[in-house]
């Protein structure tokens, strides 16, 4: 289990090729999920301190996307699935 940091805009110390995997942690919310799309991008399920869902999508270490707020894991899957976060 791993801890990361980010500024807004991307992971800190950490190298170009890490993805987060289940159970670990960014900006203290735990990993539910993980999906790729594409070698370079990536989603990442974070289960909010007031238990919504956020969606965090990498492209290597940058963050390039975020939509916080999903009741549930589905809605942020079926959201990332449709090209909506």
């Amino acid at each position: 289990m791993a801890s990361y940091i980010s500024d807004g805009k991307k992971l800190l110390n950490v190298e170009y090729d890490v993805i987060p995997q289940i159970n670990d942690f960014i900006d203290g919310m735990r990993v539910l999920s993980t999906n790729q799309k594409s070698p370079e991008e990536f989603g990442v399920f974070l289960l909010e301190p007031n238990q919504n869902v956020s969606c965090y999508v990498f492209d290597e270490v940058f963050i390039v996307g975020r939509v916080t707020g999903f009741d549930n894991i589905v809605e942020a899957i079926e959201a990332w699935k449709n090209d909506e976060v």
